[in-house]
């Protein structure tokens, strides 16, 4: 398929996942989400693979078949949002201007519209306040992290365009992926609702025009040095 502006653009497969990687993936999730309700209300300290693996009624040898440790258990609950995000942005489409399609797809995804966002959102939180007493639970956050701005990197070149710096595509997923990371661990660190004034999604729109203010590929043209305005 060939966009307004000339290029190629790739093709989404389409293909449903089977039955059997849906039910993996409900595991997974069921997993996660009991690791996040346990490091929520005692801490990675006082929970163990065995606690978790009772909470999502599965057995011990399951939880060990899908993760190496009861810290890794939660990775695709902080994955999932990431997903989403990055889905929502690539549908944004090859006239839609970067800047704005980033602002656009962090802010919706930042701000619940029912209440299982709400409740996702509120379990990060606690993630990452109990992260903070925990390094193997604050490294899966960062290698979470480090994982969506790989992948969005190829989701920020089609929609920059064919001549789009590849650095500069680079440094526009970096300073995405920062701006959502920044905004949620400083908005963990508070009591702010998960909506509206206060919330992750002004938050992460401030921290990404922060960041993004002397990019070319995210705002207006800089001066070189020695050069005039």
């Amino acid at each position: 398929m060939v966009g307004r502006r000339g290029r190629r653009l790739r093709t989404v497969s389409t293909k449903a996942p089977s039955l059997t990687e849906r039910r993996k993936a409900a595991t997974q999730l069921d997993i996660a989400r009991a690791a996040a309700e346990l490091f929520t209300e005692r801490g990675p300290d006082d929970t163990t693979a065995e606690d978790i693996a009772l909470r999502a009624g599965v057995a011990l040898r399951t939880f060990y078949r899908y993760f190496r440790s009861k810290q890794d258990a939660v990775a695709p609950l902080l994955a999932g949002g990431a997903d989403r995000w990055r889905e929502r942005l690539a549908a944004a489409g090859p006239d839609a201007a970067l800047p704005d399609a980033l602002e656009r797809s962090i802010a919706a995804s930042l701000s619940p519209a029912d209440d299982e966002a709400a409740e996702g959102l509120r379990w990060t939180r606690g993630l990452l306040r109990a992260a903070e007493r925990d390094p193997a639970l604050r490294a899966v956050w960062y290698r979470v992290n480090q994982e969506s701005e790989d992948r969005l990197r190829s989701v920020v070149a089609e929609l920059a365009g064919p001549d789009a710096d590849p650095l500069e595509v680079r440094l526009a997923a970096a300073a995405a992926t920062d701006a959502i990371r920044i905004a949620l661990e400083t908005w963990a660190e508070t009591d702010a609702p998960v909506r509206g004034e206060g919330g992750p999604a002004p938050l992460a729109v401030r921290c990404l025009r922060e960041l993004m203010g002397g990019m070319r590929l995210l705002g207006p043209a800089v001066t070189e040095p020695g050069t005039a305005p």
